[in-house]
């Protein structure tokens, strides 16, 4: 399998230059898991109910799986750096009409133009990884910028609660526009991974052919699907837990973000642990370490949701077990998916993401649908992520591209 790397690109392994990528990998955290406090009291603001809420953030994650089909090919055409300030742009205009709007409807809108301008920077990111480095080393480094940008979903709820404290949550939204601005300006010492003698010279109209290409590789899909059921899992948690804790639980909503942090802190140590790891035990071993996992973590967590047993406790275990895994998922998925077509590394990052994130949206509408005010719908839906991404890892993923 191709390991090239690119050595004139190589000042992308600077400290700078990974701190900026981890910011762009960033923005789905950033742009969810800062307003999940907000979400009771934005829904008694506008009259809506839970389950309208919870459309907020299927609007934002139908924006961000499909805007990246859209921003990888123009990635692979245009380079990296102009795109990603182009959906910069986007995001800071729709944070600013989350901010000004009066009705959830108004606020899904403008979460949809936000999510298409946020979903740029996570795409061409990873691809600007691939450009420079081959499988196992892209692993390596994608671990290592998601222990960075984990500090964002390790604080965004915490300062969404404090910013609940002292002002509104409009508050929320002209906080995340003004991270989309300082983002926009690192792009300034940001340098282009991907030369104009690389750059696909095929027109965008060719970018359906490129996808089917890529969707018809079982190696491609089966680690895009192991993250994918995995997001599954991931955003029926993030949907349902602001209510399952601060609802049904009655967790004052200024401690949530110290039971949503815990989660993140394992998903540092883990992927820590991965990045150490993955040199000498192979990213595709460490992958299905984590599918099992999530698996047995699901489980848990659905037992436990549909009976109550043990109570707040017994609940917050496996959804942390759960989260954890996202060490030996995400970064091991990726780097697997994107290590067999470097030439479409942007089509291939869009591709992942677009199945990572489209997965997101099924489950949310799935808390809206069958919500019922307890923790059972989140439960099992974690349960149907862990199973299907042990399953992935299984059946689909074989031969070299399992060794």
């Amino acid at each position: 399998m191709p390991q090239a790397s690119n050595p004139a690109a190589r000042p992308a392994s600077g400290l700078r230059t990974s701190c900026i990528l981890a910011l762009l990998m960033g923005f789905a955290s950033i742009s969810t898991d800062m307003y999940l406090p907000a979400m009771p009291a934005m829904g008694a603001a506008l009259q809506a109910s839970p389950g309208r809420m919870a459309l907020t953030l299927s609007g934002f994650l139908v924006g961000f799986s499909l805007g990246q089909l859209l921003w990888g090919p123009i990635g692979d055409r245009h380079g990296r750096r102009l795109p990603i300030a182009a959906g910069l742009v986007l995001f800071v205009i729709g944070s600013a009409g989350c901010a000004l709007s009066e009705t959830a409807w108004q606020l899904v809108g403008w979460r949809l133009v936000q999510a298409l301008g946020a979903c740029a920077g996570p795409v061409l990111a990873r691809a600007m990884v691939r450009d420079l480095h081959g499988r196992e080393r892209s692993a390596q480094i994608l671990s290592g910028l998601m222990l960075v940008m984990a500090i964002a979903p390790l604080i965004a709820p915490i300062l969404g609660g404090q910013v609940l404290a002292f002002g509104t949550w409009r508050s929320i939204f002209w906080i995340l526009a003004g991270i989309g601005l300082v983002a926009l300006l690192s792009l300034l010492a940001l340098p282009e991974s991907l030369p104009p003698a690389r750059r696909s010279r095929a027109p965008l109209s060719g970018a359906l052919r490129d996808y089917l290409l890529l969707a018809r590789d079982p190696a491609v899909m089966g680690f895009a699907l192991v993250g994918g059921f995995f997001y599954a899992g991931a955003f029926a948690y993030i949907a349902g837990t602001p209510f399952a804790y601060i609802a049904y639980y009655q967790v004052p909503d200024r401690l949530y973000g110290l039971l949503f942090g815990a989660s993140i802190l394992g998903v540092m140590a883990t992927n820590a642990v991965n990045a150490r790891l993955v040199g000498r035990f192979g990213s595709a071993r460490l992958l299905r370490f984590g599918a099992a996992g999530l698996a047995l973590s699901g489980l848990a967590a659905a037992l436990q949701a549909g009976t109550g047993w043990g109570g707040l406790p017994a609940l917050v275990a496996p959804l942390f077990v759960y989260m954890s895994m996202a060490g030996f998922i995400i970064a091991n998925s990726v780097a697997g998916a994107l290590a067999f077509h470097p030439r479409r590394a942007g089509a291939a990052s869009a591709l992942v993401g677009a199945v990572h994130y489209g997965s997101g949206v099924l489950s949310t509408a799935l808390i809206d649908r069958f919500a019922d005010g307890t923790p059972w719908t989140m439960g099992w839906l974690m349960a149907v992520g862990g199973l299907g991404s042990l399953a992935a890892a299984t059946l689909l993923i074989r031969g070299p591209a399992a060794r």
